[in-house]
């Protein structure tokens, strides 16, 4: 579905991905595991078009997409939470949703598509008048994920879903996360917490000093020493 071939990305002459290939099959959540400052923003950035590489490709769904602008890509099928959530504050909840039905195929389906997100996240049903600056941490993510899902992406990137969140509702994103790929979404996922996310994963590569050093099945690098010593505190 989504295939990012050796690409090469910097800021300015500082380089940040050094010949990156990943693959994300049709169906999986595949995590994207690393340090701080590994690259994985970047990647993932990178393959939405908001950053270029210098050399290498992107495909999506046997498209090259590297070239396109970010909007171009969206309407692919690809959808984006960033880090730190980049919501509209002094819109409500139901403008930042509609704000993410960019498409004419979203804003065909947006009726159908906002009950699933309700269904997801009853909270932001309850809010939907409120301004999303005014909502709690664990709200704003909830109202980013649902933004991103109105678009009815296919592939779903997310950046650091539970990021700054209380165990509980770091759990419960997780519990959405395995939901909403249920639901036939599938999932590119840049997260913190190297537990969770290999429990939740299919499979995971493993990003250092914007270079991949690991990759396999979530249930084997859990396994490997490496990862069991840099990542899981073993």
């Amino acid at each position: 579905m989504l295939e990012v071939e050796a690409i090469d990305v910097a800021y300015g002459d500082l380089p940040a991905l050094r010949h990156v290939t990943l693959r994300v099959g049709e169906g999986e959540i595949v995590a994207l595991l690393g340090s701080n400052g590994a690259g994985k923003t970047t990647t993932l950035r990178t393959i939405s078009g908001l950053m270029r590489p210098r050399t290498g490709t992107i495909r999506f769904e046997g498209t090259t997409i590297d070239r396109l602008p970010p909007h171009e890509i969206a309407k692919r099928g690809l959808g984006h939470v960033p880090e730190g959530r980049r919501l509209f504050p002094m819109m409500t909840v139901w403008e930042n949703l509609l704000v993410g039905a960019c498409t004419s195929d979203a804003k065909r389906r947006f009726g159908e598509t906002v009950g699933f997100i309700f269904g997801l996240f009853p909270w932001l049903k309850d809010r939907q008048d409120q301004l999303a600056g005014t909502l709690s941490g664990g709200e704003q993510q909830m109202l980013a994920i649902g933004r991103a899902l109105a678009m009815c992406p296919r592939l779903l990137m997310m950046d650091e879903p539970s990021l700054g969140l209380a165990p509980n509702l770091a759990r419960d994103i997780f519990n959405t996360i395995r939901n909403i790929n249920g639901q036939g979404v599938t999932v590119l996922l840049v997260e913190q917490n190297v537990k969770q996310a290999l429990s939740l994963a299919h499979r995971a590569y493993v990003l250092e000093n914007g270079a991949l050093i690991l990759q396999g099945k979530a249930s084997e690098l859990a396994q490997n020493p490496h990862v069991c010593k840099a990542y899981l505190g073993i």
